[in-house]
């Protein structure tokens, strides 16, 4: 057993352990049209450890894109909440949530919100992460506005090309905010 101490408190004390992680339970949970925000997603996960869940309506998008717009504009004008697969089994295990989804109409897609209204995250700490094709503009302020009892943190957001050249970004992101070492 004192062993074991020893070598925890080394590997701690030398940053190969991240105090935050020992401490802390993570889930990144993502929606993702094209599979941009999955990159994000997936590299999160990799860099912290944590859990993965992705966000996924019962009735898919449209494949094509101009059609996707259009429905993701419709339900945004309507405040709708369309139905979403799946749940995350024992939520509260989890101390930190990351919160990913590609902007659409200048905001978070409305699967989003039905996923964050589904939950009491108060007392957890929601991290939102976005891709785009022009600028974030918006879902950042949608994740916090419905999880107004938790602890926010600094987001991340990249354009959907570059996803596959983020994880230094990422993982400088993550140094930033104090989720890794």
């Amino acid at each position: 057993m004192k062993a074991k101490l020893i070598v925890f408190l080394s590997l701690l004390l030398t940053g190969g352990i991240s105090m935050y992680a020992q401490n802390s339970k993570t889930l990144v949970a993502y929606f993702s049209y094209s599979g941009n925000t999955r990159e994000i997603a997936n590299q999160i996960k990799e860099l912290t450890g944590g859990d993965i869940f992705e966000i996924q309506t019962v009735k898919p998008y449209p494949a094509e894109y101009q059609p996707c717009t259009e429905v993701a504009k419709k339900e945004m004008e309507e405040n709708a909440r369309p139905a979403i697969k799946g749940k995350v089994e024992n939520m509260e295990r989890y101390d930190t949530i990351f919160v990913g989804c590609p902007s659409w109409w200048h905001t978070a897609p409305m699967a989003v919100l039905t996923f964050l209204e589904s939950y009491d995250l108060s007392g957890k700490t929601v991290i939102p992460f976005c891709t785009h094709e022009s600028k974030e503009d918006g879902a950042f302020a949608a994740i916090e506005k419905a999880t107004p009892d938790s602890k926010h943190l600094k987001g991340f957001d990249c354009f959907g090309h570059s996803v596959k050249s983020a994880k230094p970004k990422v993982e400088k992101w993550l140094k930033e905010i104090k989720i890794i070492k």
